[in-house]
């Protein structure tokens, strides 16, 4: 009886992390030039507010549908490749069988272990062990366009929300200075957290 052991990979969360890193970039760099932007024409701190709302809510939905169709197209691209690996399986399992095996060799099997893995695999799961070691194609890594299109969308407002933070306690007369500070502490920030996501528990 086999033991298993089951360990947490963060290659599963990369989709909506990748989005997630993305969106909120977007969001600080976009608001804050936004917002130095409106200031610098010595606007009234409510239009500079008001301004800085309205890119919120335009980013976060160009965000969320930008990374839904480009995800989209993603999977889209994997679910036709997956139908004709069908296909191929219906009209000849043999050659089929054979390219699998002649992948495990490629990966270092020899030629008779690797014909045994591969009849034991399709026969298991055909379609599956062809789209993840043919095609490179597995349930961790497959494209998930709602979500990643809540992760940017979402990721942005928060990242747009720290220079709007600033016009709401910074005077008019240090605003500039104050967002292009507070912008670039975020962005910091956001790379640490970028390069220590080894660390984060999930």
């Amino acid at each position: 009886m086999y033991s298993q052991h089951k360990e947490k990979h963060r290659t599963q969360h990369i989709g909506w992390l990748r989005a997630a890193v993305l969106g909120a970039n977007d969001g600080i760099v976009s608001i804050a030039s936004l917002i130095v932007g409106v200031a610098a024409a010595q606007a009234a701190r409510g239009d500079v507010l008001i301004a800085g709302i309205a890119g919120l809510v335009a980013g976060a939905m160009s965000m969320a549908a930008g990374e839904y169709v480009s995800v989209s197209s993603q999977a889209d691209t994997e679910n036709a490749d997956l139908e004709r690996e069908r296909m191929e399986l219906e009209n000849n399992v043999e050659l089929e069988k054979e390219e699998l095996a002649s992948i495990y060799v490629d990966r270092g099997l020899d030629g008779k272990l690797a014909n045994q893995v591969a009849e034991q695999l399709m026969a298991h799961d055909a379609i599956g062990a062809h789209a993840r070691d043919e095609l490179g194609i597995s349930e961790v890594l497959t494209a998930r366009p709602i979500q990643a299109a809540f992760s940017s969308a979402g990721t942005f407002a928060l990242g747009a929300a720290m220079p709007l933070l600033a016009v709401l306690v910074f005077p008019a007369s240090i605003l500039i200075p104050a967002v292009t500070i507070i912008s670039l502490i975020c962005l910091a920030l956001l790379g640490m957290f970028s390069a220590k996501l080894e660390d984060l528990p999930f």
